[in-house]
């Protein structure tokens, strides 16, 4: 049996697919580091939820930015200004996002069916399709605007 290794910086350079597959890594990750800082905080320290629930996201949303600047996109542009668009696409596609679920939710409806001992609703299926619009959206923006080479 052979084993073929291929770097992965020059398949991922050129290959938008496994940009795209490192980039669902990330936010992987970032959910991890999210949802382990709120823990942390909250549950261990004992801190305010919503302060808690803050410094998760800030910790996700910087852990994100790293990631995707240095091992997503491999960039070498300057930590300020990417940070700066970083920021700003997080914020648009955010929107974006929750206008996605706002305008599903009010033309579907909110029901709620319980199937199997979980909930279906319509603002889980909108919330979900949102997070489809995020994903692309803001993997879209990056590629092009913030980590553009």
């Amino acid at each position: 049996m052979t084993i073929i290794f291929i770097p992965m910086k020059k398949i991922s350079a050129s290959n938008k697919y496994v940009q795209f597959v490192k980039y669902c890594i990330v936010g992987a990750l970032n959910t991890l580091v999210t949802l382990g800082v709120i823990y942390l905080c909250k549950s261990l320290l004992g801190w305010n939820l919503y302060l808690s629930n803050a410094l998760g996201y800030v910790c996700g949303v910087i852990n994100s930015f790293l990631c995707n600047k240095q091992w997503v996109f491999h960039s070498q542009g300057g930590y300020r200004r990417e940070a700066l668009r970083f920021v700003g696409g997080f914020a648009v596609c955010y929107l974006l996002q929750l206008a996605v679920v706002w305008l599903l939710t009010r033309s579907i409806g909110d029901f709620e069916y319980l199937i199997l001992g979980i909930v279906l609703s319509g603002y889980g299926i909108a919330t979900l399709l949102g997070n489809v619009v995020y994903t692309l959206a803001n993997f879209a923006y990056n590629r092009l605007v913030t980590f553009r080479e």
